[in-house]
């Protein structure tokens, strides 16, 4: 059950966006700001909180499950403690942050077509949408904060952010598959699920080439390695039929592990 809250209530995408910032941090060798890195990991959860059952409350608000409710608190508390972290942030940093979080909001909120469709709901839009999104508070949000200049090696970082999001995306498209809408053309509707994983296979290798142009030190490259035939392997084996923990668990699980073999990687060399 304690599981179950920690993979329901978005902490563990929490820690995968969380393990991005960090990772940033060590390639563009910017120093750990614990107010951004706490207000970025907050947010998370209160923003996917917010997708993931804003109707649902509206809906069922009389009739909530004790689970949901319980969320319902924690995603406030969690609301509460990013403002918090908000309020020690540079104002330059929140404003540069608005185009994100409204992008979050519209991403719940419909807003097209009579009010009656979100970004959610419109084709391919889904998923760039959220990979702009997590690319744009794990490494632009960081870059402004630490008011470093914007670089050739931040702008290809940026591309392979956004690169190597959509591509650890696609295995919960696929698994969407039997619950999306029929007018919910997501990219394995579209094209099939072979073909969505050529794509992520053309995506993560689009990675792995910008990452031999941004990084020149043997313990960044090492790490990279191993997620990057992580992220393969787990991508080829996505299927529309797979075990509940398959995607909410261990494809988000793999940012963390990458940040952590860095660490490790990082104290040895070091």
């Amino acid at each position: 059950m304690i599981f179950d809250f920690y993979i329901n209530a978005s902490i563990h995408v929490g820690l995968a966006v969380y393990s991005f910032l960090r990772i940033t941090e060590i390639y563009l060798e910017i120093s750990y700001n614990q107010n951004l890195n706490y207000f970025i990991f907050f947010a998370t959860i209160t923003g996917y909180n917010f997708v993931k059952f804003a109707g649902v409350a509206k809906l069922h608000h009389r009739s909530l499950t004790n689970d949901l409710k319980i969320i319902q608190i924690f995603s406030l508390l969690c609301f509460i403690a990013m403002c918090y972290f908000a309020f020690l942030l540079s104002i330059k940093t929140l404003l540069f942050s608005i185009p994100f979080h409204i992008l979050t909001l519209l991403y719940a909120i419909p807003f097209l077509s009579g009010f009656h469709k979100n970004l959610r709901e419109i084709s391919y839009l889904k998923i760039i949408v959220v990979a702009l999104v997590w690319a744009g508070f794990t490494v632009l949000l960081p870059i402004v904060d630490a008011e470093k200049e914007f670089s050739l090696s931040v702008f290809l970082l940026l591309l392979q952010r956004f690169a190597i999001t959509i591509a650890l995306i696609l295995p919960f498209d696929i698994r969407d598959v039997k619950y999306d809408a029929i007018s919910l053309q997501t990219i394995p509707k579209k094209i099939g699920v072979e073909k969505t994983k050529r794509l992520g296979l053309i995506l993560i290798v689009f990675a792995l080439v910008l990452e031999y142009l941004v990084a020149t030190q043997v313990q960044v490259k090492t790490p990279f390695m191993i997620f990057f035939f992580l992220v393969l392997i787990f991508l080829m084996r996505a299927k529309i039929e797979q075990s509940k923990y398959y995607c909410s668990f261990w494809v988000e699980s793999l940012p963390i592990f990458w940040w952590l073999l860095l660490l490790g990687f990082d104290n040895y060399y070091g």
